[in-house]
């Protein structure tokens, strides 16, 4: 995160773009939405580089240099924002879920592998804890969950089963207005060079709008491992495109008062789009024995 601070502002001090103002630690730290740390780190090397240099109250001050140059290309193009290690080690542990044998992930190799402390990495594999993506096993360390699709399987026919219940009982209390902004949400691309526009929320919202609690908490006890996997999924492109359209069928039948074309656009949209996912078979085992394997 320090070098793309730095490697931002250096741009932005060599081709005179507009910089946070105040150009203080705090203001800095705020506009990138990080800590002191690496902020500081950014202005202690473009201190050294001649870019900044410290003024009174506190408050950094952009050098002009002796001679100004037209910015080229290269140096006028802003890096691209570092990757969330979350999002990182998440797509990884899918991909290696999906070979479908349990793992044992040992903290400091996986830690040192990512560039983050083994505290950031610890905070990580807490949050997939809770998704279902990994369990702690006292003495042991973290054990990455396999992915098996006699599961996925099961979960989709009990899915389809609770989402056509909360379906029907959701449609007295379903807005317009709301599935608008839904679909909207949702587009297919026009060219090959924009991307699908994907929002999943459309399930969250007949589940909330059926009231029923009971709903509710299976979504919320299973449902987060799988929406790991399948938004996973959605990294592809085809794939993604098709999820769009297949809101879309649903929102528009809901729009129109079709219950029954929205029942079957749902209904189908829950067994036949995993076209990744359903074809995924473990891997056959090149040995016996009950032991786990270890990951760095």
């Amino acid at each position: 995160m320090a070098t793309y601070i730095r490697d931002d502002l250096a741009v932005r001090l060599r081709s005179g773009t507009k910089l946070p103002a105040p150009l203080t630690l705090a203001a800095l730290a705020d506009h990138y939405g990080v800590s002191f740390t690496p902020v500081r780190t950014a202005v202690r090397e473009l201190i050294a580089e001649g870019l900044l240099e410290k003024g009174p109250n506190r408050r950094l001050v952009a050098k002009r240099p002796a001679h100004r140059h037209k910015p080229s290309g290269r140096n006028a193009k802003p890096p691209e924002p570092p990757r969330d290690p979350f999002e990182q080690v998440t797509d990884d542990l899918v991909r290696l879920s999906l070979q479908g044998e349990p793992v044992f992930l040992r903290e400091e190799a996986t830690a040192e592998k990512y560039g983050i402390s083994r505290s950031s990495l610890r905070n990580i594999l807490h949050r997939l804890a809770g998704s279902g993506m990994v369990d702690h096993i006292p003495r042991r360390g973290w054990r990455l969950r396999p992915f098996r699709q006699e599961d996925m399987q099961a979960f989709l026919e009990v899915r389809e089963v609770l989402e056509l219940k909360a379906l029907e009982l959701a449609q007295p209390h379903l807005a317009d207005e709301d599935l608008r902004k839904l679909l909207d949400r949702n587009r297919v691309p026009s060219s090959r060079e924009e991307p699908p526009c994907i929002d999943d929320s459309l399930h969250a919202y007949l589940i909330e709008k059926s009231g029923n609690a009971y709903i509710k908490d299976f979504f919320d006890r299973h449902g987060p491992y799988y929406t790991i996997l399948f938004d996973w999924e959605d990294q592809d492109r085809q794939t993604a495109i098709e999820t769009a359209r297949q809101h879309r069928d649903i929102l528009t039948a809901l729009l129109d008062k079709d219950w029954q074309a929205a029942r079957q656009a749902l209904s189908h949209h829950i067994r036949w789009n995993h076209p990744i996912l359903s074809k995924i078979r473990p891997a056959c085992k090149k040995r016996t024995g009950s032991r786990d394997k270890r990951a760095e």
